[in-house]
């Protein structure tokens, strides 16, 4: 599906742009924030073929749909009309404060991924051309290339500025100006100098602001609160200067008084009580962080985890990283023995192509919701592999020594000893690709299904694959007894859960319907096939319903035959429950269904195994 249509399909599902109070998006999911969320209609969300998964945590709906997350984001701000600073009203769901500080913490860090990515990589070249001699520190090309690597990190509180302002719905360049108060030469010469400085006779604490994170997004949450209550105050006429103004004058002076050492303090308070934790027993936390932390990925919570992560690194490496890298690495295992041991051609171009991709960029959502997710056994396999290669590394002591939050081949050098990090790796990876080689990776039930795709050649003469998305029900059970009775036919039908009708073969269209509400083709190996949108839809004389194929029309699977409007055909007090019909059953042996009843089925998916007389 193109992004136009896929971001108009979710804006839709949302609630529309009107429920929207804002949206950011991190390397493969949108993360919402809306104003009720009762009107998400949410398993519409995940019935949609182009949705991996839909996750509500932290305030935040988060909707993974893969690595062309940024292409549909820009698409939905554009059809929303939304802009940097919009915010539609406060929301009416009651959240915790715990939750509040979470959706704060990954809706401003997540728009900046690209930054860090790009920025970490640049740092960890770095590394490789200086451990092989091309480049030393001394040269105007280093330095040139080291200042673009440490910008993005050195004048993170100008950036994180500017992104905490618009979770907040703050004026995002004010809180931009403030976070770089606090990086002004004239003002970190006085550190530098040592000298002793106070503000109206109250001594202000020269502390090094660069890179860090907690200063500024106390100070943000402080600067929002003022100019929020000023507003309030101050005529419309002179909010424009007056308020920039005063809520400049008022937090700059806090922050470099007050705020910002607390936020020093606490960020390094954090950081030795995690690494006091790790440093505690070094094994068993590689053992937790390895077996556990895809969950924290899986509800989008590993983002608050990057302050820390980032305070680590300012006094020279972190041990978070590499060990979180194992439970990265026993995904992207799983993926590989998937591809190995499966023999269904769908399910063996999913994984082989997961795992490139993540062993490339080091997205591994894909194979979360598209593979462990769907067959649950292989999260035993991750939870122990991604164990055994976090303890691993920590025998190892690995760190990471400059920022990198992705795990792939060309952030390797980003980690020191790199030689024993890669084994590590490695190590893990091979570990849970093992694991569903042997022991399988689907449940009894769904292994009986994937051997009957794979003698499906042998046992059936043609496949229909499922025109529509939605659940799968009985013949018998469609509200019109003309199909019920089997009468035109043996077949099966589908609740939709969307309102497209597509080719469930090659073939040749051999009926339309001025209606519009009905179509029969015929495929190439002779299967004659009625697929009737609704019950007594006929009424509706193509009132929601535009047929896209002329009778005689040669068509290929997948091709879309009808487009139906679902919602407002419900609205008109008719039942939308589709029989697709095999009306010359009567020369075939069987006519078996290969999903069973009450079951949910994509559209594309195999429906139908027809077997000829003899």
């Amino acid at each position: 599906m193109d992004k136009v249509t896929l971001a108009k399909d979710i804006l839709k599902l949302v609630g529309g742009s009107e429920n929207v109070q804002g949206v950011t998006h991190c390397a493969t999911r949108l993360r919402f924030r809306v104003s009720q969320s009762d009107k998400v209609k949410k398993g519409e969300l995940e019935q949609h073929p182009d949705i991996l998964k839909v996750v509500e945590s932290s305030g935040q709906l988060q909707v993974v749909i893969g690595s062309h997350v940024s292409d549909v984001y820009q698409e939905i701000e554009r059809q929303g009309q939304f802009n940097d600073d919009h915010s539609v009203g406060k929301s009416e769901q009651k959240q915790t404060i715990l939750s509040k500080v979470f959706a704060l913490i990954s809706g401003s860090l997540t728009p900046l991924i690209p930054a860090f990515a790009g920025a970490g990589l640049m740092k960890a070249l770095l590394i490789v051309l200086e451990n092989l001699h091309i480049l030393t520190p001394e040269s105007g090309t280093y330095a040139v290339l080291a200042a673009a690597g440490n910008a993005v990190f050195y004048f993170l509180p100008i950036l994180l500025g500017v992104t905490i302002a618009r979770v907040l719905g703050a004026n995002p360049y004010v809180a931009g100006a403030i976070g770089a108060a606090l990086l002004e030469p004239n003002f970190t010469a006085l550190r530098e100098a040592g000298n002793v400085v106070s503000f109206i006779g109250i001594p202000v604490p020269l502390l090094d602001y660069a890179s860090s994170i907690f200063p500024i997004f106390i100070a943000v949450s402080l600067f929002a609160f003022i100019e929020r209550n000023l507003k309030k105050v101050i005529h419309k006429n002179i909010q424009i200067f007056a308020v920039p103004f005063l809520s400049i004058l008022i937090t700059v002076p806090l922050t470099t008084m007050l705020v910002g050492p607390f936020g020093v303090y606490l960020g390094t308070w954090l950081g030795d009580l995690v690494n006091y934790l790790i440093n505690s027993s070094h094994i068993v936390s590689g053992i937790i962080i390895g077996g556990s932390w895809s969950f924290l990925v899986l509800f989008g919570l590993h983002w608050a985890m990057v302050p820390i992560i980032l305070e680590n690194l300012k006094s020279g490496s972190d041990l978070i990283v590499p060990l979180a890298a194992a439970s990265v690495a026993a995904q992207m295992g799983i993926a590989l023995g998937v591809f190995l041991k499966t023999k269904d051609k769908d399910m063996k171009a999913l994984s082989g192509s997961t795992f490139l991709s993540a062993i490339l960029s080091g997205i591994t959502e894909p194979i979360l919701y598209g593979i462990i997710l769907r067959h649950r056994k292989t999260m035993i396999y991750m939870v122990v592999a991604g164990a055994i290669g976090g303890a691993l590394i920590a025998i190892f002591n690995v760190k990471l020594v400059v920022f990198n939050f992705f795990l792939n081949v060309f952030t390797f050098p980003a980690q020191s000893p790199m030689i024993l990090y890669i084994l590590g790796i490695v190590i893990t990876i091979v570990i849970a690709a093992v694991l569903p080689i042997i022991f399988g990776y689907e449940l009894k039930h769904q292994q009986k299904k994937e051997d009957n795709a794979t003698n499906k050649e042998l046992e059936t003469n043609e496949s229909i694959m499922s025109p529509l998305s939605g659940q799968v029900k009985a013949l018998q059970q469609v509200g019109d007894v003309v199909f019920s009775s089997e009468a035109m036919g043996k077949g099966i039908a589908i609740e939709p859960s969307q309102g497209e009708v597509v080719a469930p073969v090659d073939g040749v269209i051999s009926v339309t319907m001025e209606s519009g509400h009905a179509v029969g083709m015929i495929s190439k190996k002779g299967a004659e096939i009625l697929i009737h949108v609704g019950i007594d839809t006929v009424k509706l004389d193509g009132k929601y319903f535009t047929c896209l194929v002329n009778q005689g029309d040669d068509v290929k699977q997948g091709q879309p035959l009808i487009k139906f409007e679902l919602d407002k055909i419900i609205e008109a007090g008719f039942q939308t429950t589709t029989p697709i019909v095999i009306t010359n059953s009567d020369q075939y042996e069987h006519i078996d269904a290969v999903v069973p009843v009450e079951e949910q089925i994509q559209k594309n998916e195999d429906l139908l195994n027809l077997k000829k007389k003899s």
